[in-house]
């Protein structure tokens, strides 16, 4: 394993918004306080000096304290975005400016360039990759065999942790992960309170549309969609669940929403959201017979969970009508409009989940990466669970960090629960 440092530079929209980026690290920072005793703790021992890290993840402030982080502990890092409409050009400048993080990531940037900005990171001849969606993972898979130092990764989201998992059954995947989406820490809040609360934000900020008393359809309820269906409802909309799972589709009926197929709620629905992970969840059929006006957005990784090459095939024309808002006119008359793309609405039209929340997973990422760091040598080239005990770790500096205390066993009740002799 080579650790002669690779320099590259980087390549975003314009230096001189950094003074605001600076100010949006700060400001995420005081929210994400298990991120700084990490930090603290990286600072003093140091466990990842000489490691260069690439990170394909959303350019936020959140994403920016990481990035520090990790650079305090040690590592070279460099950054590019993992969605060409989620980047906040302000933080990318300020992390090149103020510290000499090298960042490829411009908002708005076309696939060519978000693809060679991957390459760029990848320039960096990585130790250690981060991904957000497996695009890093992918492009060093299938172009770029020459990366080769390469220990082990992280990957933060469902959608990654699905294609890595194909390549690991595939027996393609050259190097150990850990799946940070699928840590306690990680799903059960990011997911849910975060995908939950920023979607919303995203769809409001993009349309300022009135949630009460609107038909909202939500497509998927995993953690992202059981999120979403509690703020909709939250701010008054009557929720649609559309769901493949059955076991998933009577939960959402005994949470109390609706539950209908998409050919249904394509007929009846005023605002529709994908969090599925999959592709072509919206789509002609649906398109057919959708209302007049009826507004359409994603809050999946990819923009392919909305079928946006038969809408354009369907429809007479198109116009921008506001920020992140494309109106299609269809041929009988009807107008759809697409929100941010049909990218992430959550981070293309609004900032992203709440530093809050990912204190919490990207404590489970710089920990993650300790670990590998350790342990690359021992675990095999497939995908693994972050360890129980950095879960626990991050929850409980989580509840110490919020001023709370909770119980313990004593040691009767641990005797009580090890021992199956006592009864009634």
């Amino acid at each position: 394993m080579s650790t002669t440092p690779t320099h590259v530079a980087g390549d975003v929209a314009n230096l001189a918004l950094a003074d605001m980026g600076k100010k949006r690290i700060d400001w995420a920072s005081q929210s994400m306080k298990v991120l700084q005793i990490i930090r603290k703790d990286f600072i003093k021992n140091q466990p990842l000096k000489g490691m260069r890290i690439s990170a394909c993840l959303h350019v936020t402030a959140e994403t920016a304290n990481l990035a520090i982080t990790l650079r305090d502990g040690g590592a070279e890092v460099v950054l590019c975005a993992s969605n060409p409409l989620s980047t906040q050009d302000d933080v990318a400048a300020c992390l090149v400016r103020d510290y000499n993080i090298p960042v490829f990531a411009i908002k708005g940037e076309d696939n060519d360039t978000y693809y060679a900005h991957i390459m760029s990171a990848l320039d960096h001849k990585p130790h250690i990759t981060m991904d957000d969606g497996a695009d890093l993972v992918t492009t060093a898979l299938t172009k770029r065999t020459d990366v080769l130092d390469v220990i082990a990764g992280t990957e933060e989201t469902t959608t990654g942790i699905i294609r890595l998992r194909a390549m690991a059954k595939q027996g393609v995947l050259r190097y150990p992960i850990i799946a940070v989406n699928d840590a306690d820490t990680k799903h059960l809040f990011d997911n849910r309170y975060g995908t939950g609360q920023s979607t919303i934000d995203g769809i409001i900020r993009a349309t300022n549309f009135l949630l009460a008393g609107a038909k909202f359809v939500v497509a998927g309820y995993g953690w992202c969609g059981r999120g979403l269906a509690s703020r909709a409802r939250g701010l008054g909309a009557e929720v649609i669940v559309t769901e493949i799972d059955p076991t998933k589709a009577i939960e959402a009926v005994m949470d109390g929403f609706r539950v209908m197929s998409m050919d249904e709620a394509a007929r009846i629905g005023d605002v529709f959201c994908t969090v599925t992970g999959n592709k072509s969840v919206l789509r002609k059929e649906h398109f057919e017979v959708m209302k007049d006006g009826a507004i359409i957005s994603n809050s999946g990784h990819f923009n392919v969970e909305i079928d946006i090459p038969t809408l354009e095939k369907m429809s007479s024309s198109k116009r921008t009508t506001r920020a992140f808002v494309e109106e299609f006119s269809m041929k009988d008359g009807r107008k759809i409009n697409l929100l941010g793309e049909g990218r992430l609405i959550n981070l293309s039209s609004a900032e992203g989940h709440p530093p809050s929340v990912m204190d919490m997973s990207f404590a489970d990422q710089a920990l993650s990466v300790d670990y590998l760091v350790k342990n690359h040598s021992t675990l095999e080239k497939k995908v693994y669970a972050v360890p129980e005990e950095i879960d626990k770790r991050v929850a409980k500096l989580k509840l110490e960090s919020m001023g709370i205390k909770i119980d313990r066993l004593t040691p009767e009740q641990e005797e009580y629960l090890a021992s199956w002799s006592e009864g009634t």
